[in-house]
């Protein structure tokens, strides 16, 4: 009896692993799982998009650090948390995510193709303009304001993410 009870916790055991490997890790999951993203991920729940960045996608995410919002203005993100301010966060947030999976190749390729400038159309409906600076991709936003490609291709299972140093702002 003990020696068929184990076989049955084994193989539960073993069906449960291999369901948790199946598990997709989605754009809002790889996020959260960064120390530098707790700004980012708070404003992705306060503007109500985890479930549509947990969705099929996929997407490419430009994703600020912590430490770009702390370049905003005193008081904008507490502001922009409020719920008043719903709106004008999902604009901000959905300027950042461009449809399609982008990899850093993908980024370097369309710069290369477009003679030294990319325009990508994000969720938001804005353009975002990739270029090189120094040997690295440097977004420019609708307002004119410059971020930085600090780390790519951080893979999910629907998108990828992609490291930025300033939080990009649309018009």
């Amino acid at each position: 009896m003990k020696t068929k009870l184990f076989s049955f916790s084994v193989a539960v055991f073993l069906l449960l692993s291999s369901l948790s490997l199946k598990a997709q890790k989605t754009v809002v999951a790889v996020a959260a799982g960064s120390p530098d993203h707790t700004t980012l991920v708070a404003a992705i729940k306060a503007a109500g998009l985890v479930e549509a960045l947990e969705g099929k996608g996929p997407f490419t995410v430009f994703a600020p650090t912590n430490a770009a919002f702390d370049k905003l203005p005193a008081g904008t993100v507490a502001n922009l948390l409020k719920p008043e301010n719903k709106a004008l966060l999902t604009k901000i947030l959905t300027y950042h995510v461009v449809p399609g999976k982008l990899t850093a190749k993908d980024v370097l390729a369309a710069i290369k193709k477009g003679k030294g400038k990319a325009e990508v159309k994000t969720l938001e409906g804005e353009m975002l303009t990739a270029s090189l600076h120094n040997g690295k991709v440097m977004l420019t936003d609708a307002k004119g304001g410059k971020s930085m490609v600090t780390a790519t291709d951080l893979m999910a299972d629907n998108g990828v993410i992609h490291v930025i140093d300033t939080v990009l702002m649309p018009k």
